[in-house]
């Protein structure tokens, strides 16, 4: 039983405090990759929930190698974003408070698989070409991003 099906068990759909950690992946061409997700069929960023004995950075490496085959190199940390207006409920009914960890990777190794079991498609984008459908949660993160914000940004 993974982490958070154990404390589902517990409390049920109660409100948790979850954290998530991803990052803006960018190429040599300063293109970003994004994932259009399997499960809602948006665009964003890979990234996932932590599991327990990890780090914010591994959990970014581990969700982001799980979805797009690349193993991330580096990090910067991008951004800490938390507070009420990242609660949210999923649709199997659990409430979460995310505090979403957000990093930058210029280096990285490996295929990158175009889709997945959690990617429809998995594709670099020019900034100023991004695709629509954005995921709703993650157009802060753009928007924070085209600012060019001084960076770690805590929002």
């Amino acid at each position: 039983m993974d982490y958070i099906q154990h404390l589902r068990s517990m409390v049920g759909n109660e409100k948790v405090i979850m954290v998530v950690a991803g990052a803006f992946v960018f190429d040599a061409y300063n293109r970003v990759l994004m994932q259009k997700r399997s499960d809602n069929g948006q665009w964003g960023f890979p990234g996932g929930f932590m599991n327990l004995g990890e780090s914010v950075q591994d959990t970014a490496r581990r969700e982001v190698y799980e979805e797009t085959g690349l193993k991330l190199k580096d990090l910067e940390l991008f951004g800490i974003y938390s507070g009420p207006q990242y609660d949210k409920k999923i649709s199997n009914g659990d409430e979460v408070s995310l505090v979403l960890i957000s990093f930058i990777c210029k280096q990285y190794c490996g295929e990158l698989v175009e889709s997945n079991e959690e990617s429809i498609q998995n594709k670099f984008y020019p900034l100023e070409e991004l695709p629509d459908n954005i995921f709703t949660e993650h157009n802060m993160l753009i928007n924070d991003l085209l600012s060019k914000k001084r960076l770690p940004i805590i929002g």
